[in-house]
């Protein structure tokens, strides 16, 4: 009388049924692009500003990493553009009241 519960087999070890023979799929890389406009946005802004918009639409269709770099770049030439307008406009009303001189009689 032997009951086939008591004395239970080890099951066989389990394959995965989806094994991929060569490992994981590879992941993008990073957008050369991206790279390029944060750091330009130091130096010209402007150029900074466009390479971005351009890295951010690159990295939309290709699926690449450095979405973070365009938006930076982005935003920081931005912001730099506006402190140079204002810095501009300041020393321009600077220059202009240099020369004027107020007499009081």
């Amino acid at each position: 009388m032997s009951d086939s519960n008591l004395n239970p087999q080890p099951l066989p070890p389990q394959q995965p049924q989806y094994a991929q023979p060569y490992g994981a799929p590879a992941q993008p890389g990073w957008n050369t692009m991206s790279i390029v406009a944060f750091i330009a946005t130091f130096f010209i802004s402007i150029l900074g500003i466009i390479l971005g918009f351009v890295a951010l639409s690159q990295i939309k269709r290709t699926g690449e990493q450095g979405r973070g770099l365009a938006l930076a770049a982005i935003i920081i030439g931005f912001v730099a553009l506006a402190l140079g307008i204002i810095v501009a406009i300041i020393i321009g009303v600077a220059a202009a009241n240099a020369g004027i001189t107020y007499s009081t009689s």
